[in-house]
């Protein structure tokens, strides 16, 4: 009675999650699995489907809902199913495994010309694998210093902008001049150490990850790769000019600490200006600056949001229609604002309503044309990587408990032994 019980659940949650089709009237199904969560992002696009429905009545997207927190695994047991959505949204870095094991379909020249030229090169590379594009990179976002204004302002450091920034040994200084009982120049969230460490990296020159003529990758923990993890340590361990408490939190975690003054800076993504807008205490003066700057500039890693069409749609022709109407240059802006994000495209980059002084923009913006494909972009094993080698090495290094050499050793010994298992 069990078992039989267990096939009747299966065979339900198959028919809720099976693709789209074609009805017996002739109309066409996609099946849209969206990843967006703020309710201003939800709401455009959803808004963006219901307009296509309107306008296209023989090809309808039903919009299903999924989660960040789980689409890597979600997607995995989709595509091995046999039962994936039609329309994917994900993020750039989690693609690589998903298009050498084929379950994406490869949209070189299928996408409509305009959107292929109005997005920069640097951003297709990071949904480029082997010879095929195998999404649309379409939202991105810098990581920037959010500021108590009112606490920089008086206590007279030089503010930076985007044009003359900190270096990263300035925003030690900066930092610890800052700090004092309770209270620290900067608060590091941490929890997910990998992406932040290796992204601002680029600023400093860092590439951690070397491919030879050979196609094969290894991790290589160099001088530049050093810079920003030694920084950190250095403002927690020794300086301590950085909370300790916050290094195993979330972003939204350090939110309170900073509304309540014990923090002058918290680095974050910047969408969060949306939570920091949403939470703040009436009269709390915050700023957007700059994350610091090193022998690579403003440089940064980003690993875009994109949208890819699975290699078992049977519509993709209208599926790439509908990514074309969904990421014309007045909707790749609408839904940026709705995430609070940038567009990748240069016409949606370039409109008013991203330039504004107020929320820090305008900073944004600015930062725009330093984004960089993520060092670990097109890695293949780099999710296995991260979680079960460069996370908890980092994470122990970030509180004290292992020096540098040990750090070294795990990236690249550790690492090496799980990247070799990906690229036979």
């Amino acid at each position: 009675m069990r078992a039989r019980l267990l096939a009747l659940v299966l065979l339900l949650l198959l028919a809720g999650c099976s693709s789209g089709g074609t009805s017996d009237d002739g109309r066409i199904t996609l099946r849209f699995q969206s990843l967006a969560w703020q309710e201003e992002s939800v709401e455009a696009t959803r808004d963006l489907v219901a307009e296509w429905n309107a306008t296209h009545p023989d090809v309808r997207v039903e919009y299903v809902q999924g989660s960040w927190d789980s689409v890597h695994d979600q997607l995995l047991t989709a595509f091995e199913g046999g039962e994936a959505p039609d329309v994917i949204h994900d993020a750039s870095d989690d693609l690589a495994d998903f298009a050498y094991g084929g379950h994406l379909a490869d949209l070189t020249g299928l996408l409509p010309a305009g959107l292929t030229s109005d997005i920069p090169e640097r951003s297709w590379r990071t949904t480029t694998f082997g010879d095929g594009v195998y999404g649309v990179p379409f939202l991105q976002e810098p990581r920037v210093l959010v500021a108590n204004a009112t606490w920089l302002s008086e206590s007279g450091v030089r503010i930076p902008t985007p044009e003359e920034p900190w270096s990263w040994e300035e925003f030690r200084r900066i930092t610890d001049r800052l700090s004092g009982p309770g209270k620290y120049g900067v608060a590091w969230p941490l929890k997910e150490p990998v992406s932040a460490t290796l992204n601002l990296s680029l600023s400093a020159g860092g590439q951690l990850f070397h491919r030879g003529a050979d196609g094969k990758v290894t991790v290589r923990f160099e001088a530049a790769d050093q810079v920003v993890p030694r920084t950190i340590h250095q403002q927690v361990g020794t300086d301590r000019s950085a909370s300790p408490t916050t290094l195993g939190s979330g972003g939204s975690d350090t939110l309170p600490g900073f509304f309540g003054g014990h923090y002058a800076m918290v680095p974050l993504g910047f969408s969060y200006r949306q939570q920091i807008v949403q939470q703040a205490p009436k009269g709390f003066d915050w700023q957007v600056l700059p994350a610091p700057a090193g022998a690579g500039g403003l440089a940064q890693g980003v690993s875009p949001q994109t949208l890819s069409i699975a290699e078992d749609c049977p519509h993709k022709k209208e599926a790439t229609a509908f990514l074309g109407f969904l990421l014309r240059p007045e909707n790749m802006v609408r839904l940026a604002l709705g995430d609070w994000m940038l567009p990748t495209g240069t016409r949606a980059l370039k409109d008013p309503a991203l330039h504004t002084a107020r929320h820090g923009w305008a900073v944004g913006t600015a930062l725009a044309a330093h984004l960089r494909p993520a060092p670990a972009q097109t890695v293949r094993g780099y999710p296995e990587w991260k979680d079960k080698v460069a996370t908890p090495a980092l994470q122990e290094y970030y509180s004290g408990a292992i020096g540098l050499g040990a750090l070294r050793d795990r990236l690249e010994k550790d690492g090496n032994l799980v990247l070799a298992r990906y690229q036979r």
